[in-house]
């Protein structure tokens, strides 16, 4: 099973964990955005964008770890027209706070998961791994 993670420069940390959780268990990463420095022209935007586009399409399920900035949000809606599995986690419940959620975080096909960052990786392993028995 392939994968991407989607977030913001800010969780890092975060999404670099998952992802190495994840390799350990035997998925594969099809882009890791931390390891760009920050744009710093319209040629660097376009060429991460088109890879980050292209990790969207090749990936069987995205993570989208709250908070996100917009590219991710981008991302899941990219996830979302081609049917893909979308898990979303957020620390808190402001998710469920309807002056402070998004429309496209309830729609079809996103599963939400708001917890600790332990529980959710947790969550998420055991959830593909029961897919990739299938």
């Amino acid at each position: 099973m392939k994968f991407y993670v989607a977030s913001s420069f800010a969780n890092i940390e975060r999404v670099r964990e998952l992802s190495d959780e994840l390799k350990l268990e035997g998925f594969v990463h099809t882009y890791d955005w931390t390891q760009n420095e920050r744009a710093d022209s319209l040629e660097a935007l376009s060429f991460i964008g088109e890879n980050e586009k292209q990790a969207v399409v090749d990936s069987d399920f995205l993570v989208v770890i709250l908070p996100a900035g917009k590219g991710s949000h981008i991302e899941l809606g990219i996830a979302l027209g081609l049917g893909k599995r979308i898990y979303l986690y957020s620390p808190t419940n402001e998710i469920y706070e309807y002056d402070k959620t998004s429309t496209f975080y309830h729609v079809e096909g996103v599963e939400k998961f708001v917890g600790t960052f332990n529980s959710f990786k947790n969550y998420l392993v055991k959830q593909e791994k029961k897919i990739e028995m299938v």
